[in-house]
């Protein structure tokens, strides 16, 4: 009866929409893999072979999830958050490497990126916790303890992925939901506004914005203690700050870590190296027009002119083959899973469920950003999957295990009246 029950539950819209974007990632991978002599689909050779087989393996795994007590989860959240850190912290003597990033294990010829299933673990710890506390954060021991959680796997991370690394940042706004003071917020946004613009223009130009800024919020805010002192050392601090951007970037900053940096500002870019890429989406979104050239019809695709197009590159097979159109199909369909899951999580009955389901919203809605802007030259190129879209067995599994234990934990609330 039970399972009938949760089975009856389940949020049947959401489901529909994940199977629609796994299919319609497979088709894409098909079309951007597609040898010269078509082989059959279930061919572990072939990259969409390899994609078929990690779909299939997540029918089992998902009724595998919703199988599981949904109080399980929340019980043994701290137990997966220090396997997924292990897991993290044995890169560095098992890890294998990917072209300069030792973020992978290799097993019977597959590889297994650890960093895409600790966001679940980092998730369902940072429910654990906030659900534990009486207040939302109001006190700077509690606020110390929930960025730790994210910043720990972040820090351990950063020395194997980068990009991967970045993306729990992004939690920041699932902890500004439970009440963090804004000010974390500010600081964060005007760190990379100033670090950015320290690329950009002279820094004595934004030493004088600083101050005339700072000027005018201290003449103008009335609500709080207008201490001059506390103004002048954080005038003091963000200069310090800007003059220290050409350090990190010249002595800190790996080579490809400028390179991308470069292409995103538009500064000393060669369109036949470091600028190739985003050269070559560009061209292959554009070259889809309206209504695209037709599956398995790109030119560029064919010719394999992009790049890694079928991992990071894959929504440029949409644009190419399926033109504006087919593009903005798919954007509505991730748009339509985000507000349902927005939706299911606002109907949460308990803290730890909906905690958890901000959570899966907001990295999969940064994923899909980050991966969409980075193939318009909006965002650098920093290795973000397209969510249910790119090819890789750890990428799907481990976005499907996300999305289907909030699925499960919302399909057990009516019994937690």
């Amino acid at each position: 009866m039970r399972a009938i029950s949760v089975q009856k539950n389940l949020d049947w819209i959401s489901i529909v929409l994940y199977i629609l974007l796994v299919s319609a990632g497979w088709l894409n991978i098909y079309s951007a893999s597609l040898p010269l002599e078509i082989t059959s689909i279930f061919d572990l050779n072939q990259i969409y072979g390899r994609q078929l087989m990690f779909v299939i393996i997540c029918i089992p795994f998902i009724i595998l999830i919703l199988s599981i007590d949904a109080k399980f989860y929340e019980k043994y959240a701290i137990i997966f958050y220090i396997i997924g850190l292990l897991s993290i912290l044995g890169l560095f003597f098992f890890g294998k490497s990917v072209k300069g990033q030792t973020n992978w294990y290799q097993i019977a010829g597959f590889g297994i990126q650890p960093s895409e299933f600790v966001k679940t673990t980092t998730a369902l710890l940072l429910a654990k916790y906030l659900s534990d506390i009486q207040d939302s954060l109001s006190s700077y021991k509690e606020q110390i303890i929930a960025l730790a959680i994210i910043g720990i796997p972040t820090i351990s991370i950063l020395q194997h992925d980068t990009g991967s690394a970045m993306l729990f940042a992004s939690l920041i706004f699932v902890l500004y939901r439970e009440g963090l003071p804004s000010w974390y917020l500010w600081t964060g946004f005007i760190t990379i506004v100033l670090f950015t613009a320290s690329l950009i223009v002279i820094p004595v130009y934004i030493l004088i914005a600083i101050f005339v800024c700072l000027g005018i919020h201290f003449y103008f805010n009335k609500k709080i203690n207008r201490n001059p002192f506390l103004y002048i050392i954080l005038g003091v601090v963000m200069s310090g700050f800007v003059l220290s951007v050409d350090y990190v970037y010249d002595e800190v900053l790996e080579p490809h870590q400028k390179d991308r940096i470069n292409v995103l500002i538009g500064e000393d870019i060669n369109l036949q190296k470091e600028g190739y890429n985003l050269n070559q989406s560009k061209i292959a979104i554009g070259s889809g027009g309206w209504t695209g050239k037709g599956f398995l019809e790109g030119t560029q695709t064919k010719g394999g002119f992009v790049p890694e197009q079928h991992t990071d590159y894959i929504f440029t097979t949409v644009g190419e083959e399926w033109g504006f159109v087919g593009a903005s199909v798919i954007v509505i369909l991730f748009v339509a899973l985000f507000f349902r899951l927005l939706y299911l999580t606002e109907n949460q009955k308990t803290k730890f469920n909906r905690v958890y389901g901000y959570c899966v919203v907001c990295f999969l809605f940064i994923h899909f950003a980050l991966n969409t802007t980075m193939l318009i030259g909006l965002f650098p190129t920093i290795g973000v999957p397209l969510p249910f879209f790119s090819y890789g067995g750890s990428s799907l599994m481990a976005f499907t295990l996300l999305l289907f234990i909030f699925l499960k934990l919302d399909a057990n609330k009516i019994n937690e009246w």
